[in-house]
């Protein structure tokens, strides 16, 4: 019953508009008040601090989320937008797989999906409108590709998911390639199909002469060289992740510089930025900290896996059932609480039946990219409802589509883990 109380104070925080990490603080500590009295709480609130700021692989957090802020700095999404369009405008839908391709380019050096949301949608938006693209079907697109930032590695999502189950954050950032390139093609291939259907909502682009598609690559080899210095040094060996990161970041600065985007104002507001979104996550994660006590002192996850494995039904029931209550929550919370809230509680859960933790967590965040577009939260859709005006209702609508061949691609990942296992497993 008092578990019950403190999940139903915490949902009522939230629903009131809380801060995440001062929600999780709040509920925790009522429930450790509860079980312990005052000496309890004092006795956590002492010593979760610093065993929450603590871990090494936190470092590679703030590293990439100054990635992402130089590598907005540099401008590049432009420059990878115009390269696509130069091979596949032509094609049916051409501009729209152009948004798709460059917003995996851009997830793979930025790690942001808000940043890349916002940052589609003022490069590529106006391109496609200009164009004769059907508004709702151009910015649903970007809406979509802005969440791959979430799943190809660098990706912060996958960095504190390693950190929240303590499994290994370079073999979670591999597993993330492949199933990046797949939902890519999936996007693509819902674009090219709504188009298929309709043409006259995505008019032809123009057509480009194969040496002007050579030399529009020039402009991708400089990301290519960043992507491979921290998703190859880390597949290799040769850097741990939060080395990776540190790299990361030092390159985009050269990107930013290169493009001749660096002065002071611009690099102070960079680290600000970064420091006050690196801040948040620390919180959040302190926060879950002094919550996970709460739960860890009434045995709630040991009583729930119990209760699950008492159950008479297939492990792939329960499976699905836990990737609906994913499905759901991403409808309502932000993505990085979920993780945070849900994963010490599932994980344990999990493992019992038998799953990869890694094939498990790049699950999460393939499911956790829908919720970054369906209604009531979206967040994705609110970033492009902002910056291009358009009404939601418009970009839910848009984004419809390719909710539904995401959730393929998921029952695709399902049937066959080797989609995401198999290059982890070839890691050195």
């Amino acid at each position: 019953m008092l578990t019950i109380t403190v999940v139903l104070l915490l949902l009522t925080l939230l629903a009131l508009g809380c801060p995440v990490a001062l929600s999780l603080a709040v509920a925790g500590a009522v429930g450790l008040w509860s079980l312990g009295g005052l000496s309890m709480v004092l006795g956590v609130l002492q010593t979760t601090p610093f065993s929450a700021a603590s871990s090494y692989e936190l470092i590679s957090v703030p590293m990439f989320v100054l990635m992402a802020e130089f590598v907005i700095l540099s401008g590049v999404a432009d420059s990878l937008f115009k390269a696509a369009a130069t091979w596949v405008g032509r094609v049916p839908g051409g501009l729209g797989m152009a948004t798709a391709i460059a917003g995996a380019g851009f997830g793979a050096i930025s790690g942001s999906s808000t940043a890349s949301a916002a940052t589609l949608s003022a490069t590529t938006i106006p391109a496609m409108l200009k164009q004769g693209y059907e508004p709702q079907l151009a910015c649903g697109v970007v809406a979509i590709s802005g969440t791959l930032a979430m799943l190809i590695p660098p990706s912060i999502a996958l960095v504190l998911y390693g950190i929240i189950a303590d499994v290994s954050i370079g073999q979670l950032l591999v597993g993330g390639v492949i199933p990046g390139i797949v939902v890519t093609f999936a996007i693509m291939a819902t674009v090219y199909y709504l188009v298929w259907r309709d043409p006259s909502r995505a008019p032809l682009g123009q057509s480009y002469s194969f040496k002007d598609k050579l030399l529009s690559l020039k402009v991708v080899w400089p990301m290519l060289i960043l992507f491979m210095a921290v998703t190859g040094f880390i597949y290799t060996g040769i850097a741990t992740p939060t080395e990776a990161s540190g790299l990361g970041a030092f390159g985009a600065f050269v990107l930013a510089w290169q493009a001749k985007k660096i002065n002071l104002q611009s690099a102070t507001d960079a680290l600000t930025r970064s420091a006050h979104t690196s801040c948040m996550i620390v919180l959040i994660i302190l926060g879950a900290h002094i919550f996970g006590y709460f739960f860890t002192l009434t045995q709630t996850t040991q009583e729930l896996v119990k209760w699950i494995g008492a159950l008479d039904v297939s492990r792939w029931v329960v499976m699905a059932m836990i990737l609906f209550g994913y499905l759901i929550l991403g409808c309502l919370m932000d993505q990085i609480a979920i993780l945070i809230l849900t994963v010490p509680i599932v994980l344990p859960l999990v493992k019992a039946l038998g799953f990869d933790p890694i094939w498990f967590g790049v699950i999460v965040i393939v499911t956790a990219e829908v919720g970054m577009v369906t209604p009531p939260v979206g967040l994705n859709v609110f970033v492009v409802s902002r910056y291009t005006g358009r009404p939601l209702a418009e970009i839910f609508q848009g984004v419809m589509p390719h909710v539904v061949a995401h959730i393929l691609v998921i029952a695709l990942f399902v049937v066959f883990p080797e989609i995401i296992l198999w290059l982890p497993s070839t890691m050195k």
